[in-house]
């Protein structure tokens, strides 16, 4: 008889902001499989478990890994950081089901994504429509990638850059910055947060003009204001518009 399959988002890993179901879903299970520093964050919660831990670039691996044990009767919470339907396990994982004609239960636990983290700690860049976009061309040829920036910065959609740099990818932060500058001017906002919520956590506030695309690894999200974002005591704000139909002043 299976078992059940839980992917498991424990958002940016602090345990404050971790769901309380993400944290019974893990205690339930059986076993524990997941990317090695993403299980290092929640380690205290693994006392008991057979834990399977790997690599970076192990996900179908993973994915394989946990719906077997599932598929034997038994709890398997499969972890991954942020939402696990961004960016993370839950795709491949169905992708991994619908491919092999596999049925199971599934119960998909969200998670606070590394944009909405980066957000809160950035003020309220966020406010209006926003696109997000991966700047890693491992699984996507860089030319869709530029593509998908180029229309999301001339429809002015405040812009979300995930792994925006890494050892051997040093370049691509640099032509999306180019990109966007040309549909924004200098003067745009950007945000720059690394280990957000975590050990480590930086925060810095620049402009298009202005940011230093060094500073950016792949533990750093950033986020690219709109037209109309701006910065006020240090902090980023996308209006949504009440301004338009409402007197703000007292």
């Amino acid at each position: 008889m299976a078992g059940k399959l839980y992917l498991v988002g424990i958002g940016p890993g602090s345990r404050e902001h971790i769901t309380p179901r993400a944290v019974e879903a893990i205690e339930r299970s059986d076993f524990i499989v997941g990317y090695r520093s993403y299980l290092r964050q929640v380690e205290d919660l693994l006392s008991g478990k057979q834990v399977l831990a790997s690599g970076m670039r192990r996900e179908v691996e993973r994915a394989r890994r946990a719906v077997a044990l599932a598929l034997q009767g038994r709890r398997v919470a499969l972890v991954s950081s942020g939402d696990p339907g961004v960016y993370a396990m839950a795709s491949v994982v169905f992708e991994y089901l619908a491919e092999n004609r596999i049925e199971l239960e599934v119960e998909v636990i969200p998670g606070i994504t590394s944009a909405l983290a980066a957000a809160a700690l950035l003020g309220s860049p966020l406010g209006n429509d926003f696109a997000v976009i991966s700047l890693s061309d491992l699984l996507v040829p860089w030319s869709e990638i530029e593509r998908r920036l180029e229309h999301a910065a001339s429809a002015d959609f405040v812009i979300v850059l995930y792994n925006p740099r890494s050892s051997k990818r040093s370049w691509q932060l640099d032509r999306a910055r180019e990109v966007v500058l040309r549909h924004r001017s200098r003067a745009t906002p950007v945000g720059l947060v690394r280990n957000a919520y975590r050990e480590g956590c930086e925060v810095e506030v620049t402009t298009l003009g202005e940011m230093d695309t060094s500073r950016a690894d792949m533990l750093t999200t950033v986020i690219v204001g709109c037209s109309r974002s701006f910065i006020y005591a240090g902090r980023i704000i996308t209006p949504r518009g009440y301004k338009n139909r409402y007197s703000l002043r007292d």
